[in-house]
């Protein structure tokens, strides 16, 4: 073979073999643009969901009523629940005058046509007063009479009220119990709502002025200043207590909290009425200090009596006094209400008046001796 046979040989098979290359890169170039456009311009196809898988997946919003029996009694008694403003003239000083000064507490509305329960201490040496109601209406109040004693006052205002509060019997209270209190702590946050139970009942506190608040509930709903005045209130939606105190610990090394105290809404009750049908209250005196005796106080003493008021003191000249009372004498019947669980000392002699007669049962060395107690009206 010739060189120009070989060289025409070479030529004719690097054509064949570059043209199956060629036809080789052409074809796979068709092919994947045809797949490209195929991708774009066929529709997704899209396979239905299951009504069952929808809801697997969707966000539940549950409208289930929550109110319990907390809330229902606020909604209740928050209508009747008032803020108490008042205004305390300022005195001359040795650096010149004061300047008024502005305090503040809280009360309940117990009548349709305007009288309000609130604290003496809270009104006390103010010289004018306005009362907010929970709508945030303004109302001028004017104190009817006070009882310092007890540290309650009534007021009156004059308007249109979004609610009355029905009073309790606060005998029926046991420790334990849920109570509620509402009021208006530090002037600002007003009905505040706070929970807890009865820690005790019977309670005395010392108030500093010479003289005793007897029959006190406890409790360790949390009270804090500008509460004073607000209601206690028990599960049934009743007004069972005044709030009035709140003891923070006795020194600076004891420190205490829960521990704040109710006037019963019996006491509230029977001087309310008093001031509000005879314009003040005539405050009965026997002239005793009594500890109060139930069965545990009894079991623990050797007491010859479960229920009755063990006489700590007799005041000298005092009606008891001049009845033959001696201390160390346990009162145990006045006329008849029987001192038990349900009657107590205190509120046994609010039923009467000054001037009136009672038939008072003592034990003296585990003998019945009964006595008749002219009663007479405390002085202020």
């Amino acid at each position: 073979m010739n060189m120009r046979k070989i060289t025409s040989f070479i030529l004719i098979t690097l054509f064949v073999f570059g043209s199956a290359i060629l036809g080789a890169y052409i074809g796979a170039s068709v092919v994947t643009r045809q797949t490209a456009s195929n991708a774009v311009t066929e529709p997704l196809q899209v396979q239905p969901v299951s009504s069952s898988s929808t809801s697997t997946n969707q966000i539940s919003i549950s409208s289930s009523d929550i109110s319990t029996t907390v809330t229902q009694v606020v909604e209740k008694v928050q209508p009747a629940v008032v803020t108490v403003v008042g205004t305390t003239p300022g005195e001359m000083t040795f650096f010149g005058y004061s300047g008024d000064s502005t305090v503040s507490g809280s009360g309940v509305i117990i009548t349709q046509d305007g009288y309000i329960l609130t604290n003496n201490h809270v009104v006390e040496d103010t010289d004018e007063l306005t009362v907010i109601l929970s709508d945030g209406t303004e109302l001028s109040a004017r104190v009817v009479n006070t009882d310092s004693f007890a540290d309650l006052a009534v007021l009156k205002v004059a308007g249109d009220l979004p609610g009355v509060a029905v009073l309790g019997n606060s005998d029926n209270l046991k420790p334990g119990e849920t109570v509620i209190a509402i009021g208006s702590p530090l002037g600002d946050f007003r009905n505040t709502v706070t929970v807890g139970v009865v820690s005790a009942t019977g309670r005395s506190l010392d108030t500093g002025n010479g003289y005793e608040m007897e029959n006190l509930i406890q409790t360790d709903a949390a009270i804090n200043s500008g509460n004073s005045g607000g209601p206690l209130v028990n599960l049934a939606g009743e007004v069972v207590g005044i709030n009035s105190a709140v003891v923070r610990g006795s020194s600076s090394s004891a420190i205490a909290e829960g521990l704040g105290f109710a006037i019963p809404s019996n006491t509230a009750l029977l001087i309310s009425q008093q001031i509000i049908t005879k314009g003040y209250f005539a405050r009965p005196y026997m002239g005793v200090s009594i500890q109060q005796i139930d069965p545990s106080t009894a079991a623990r003493y050797t007491l010859p009596v479960e229920w009755g008021a063990y006489v700590t003191r007799v005041g000298s000249g005092s009606p008891a006094g001049n009845a033959g009372i001696r201390q160390g004498d346990i009162i145990v019947r006045m006329d008849d209400q029987q001192l038990d669980e349900d009657t107590q000392f205190v509120n046994a002699l609010f039923n009467y008046q000054p001037g009136d007669v009672v038939e008072v049962e003592i034990v003296r060395d585990s003998q019945h001796i009964t006595l008749q107690v002219t009663l007479t009206e405390m002085s202020y």
